[in-house]
């Protein structure tokens, strides 16, 4: 059961907007090679503010996660792509559907 969520806010820096949303869908390759990854959405707010929201079984997968490659490349492109440090809550799901 998917019981265990990493929520993380992303704020581009200014005219890297494009560049932002290309790095996280072309991340979606490394999310499906995690499995521990249960799922994995990029998400847009509004034109500079962006979200990833991934899931996991258990605590192994979310730790193996946030120190994969994913998280790594995040990191390696942060101070080109983001204003500020990417801002990771670690979250509890309380329900939740996937296939």
């Amino acid at each position: 059961m998917t019981k265990l969520a990493l929520f993380v806010r992303l704020e581009a820096k200014p005219g890297q907007e494009a560049a932002l949303a290309d790095f996280l869908a072309s991340a979606l390759p490394l999310a499906n090679a995690e499995s521990g990854t249960t799922a994995w959405f990029a998400l847009k707010f509004v034109p500079s503010t962006f979200g990833v929201l991934d899931s996991f079984a258990d605590a192994a997968g979310r730790k193996a996660h946030l120190n994969g490659k994913l998280a790594a490349a995040l990191l390696a492109n942060a101070a080109t792509l983001l204003s500020s440090p990417p801002n990771i809550e670690t979250v509890e799901l309380l329900a939740a559907t996937l296939p």
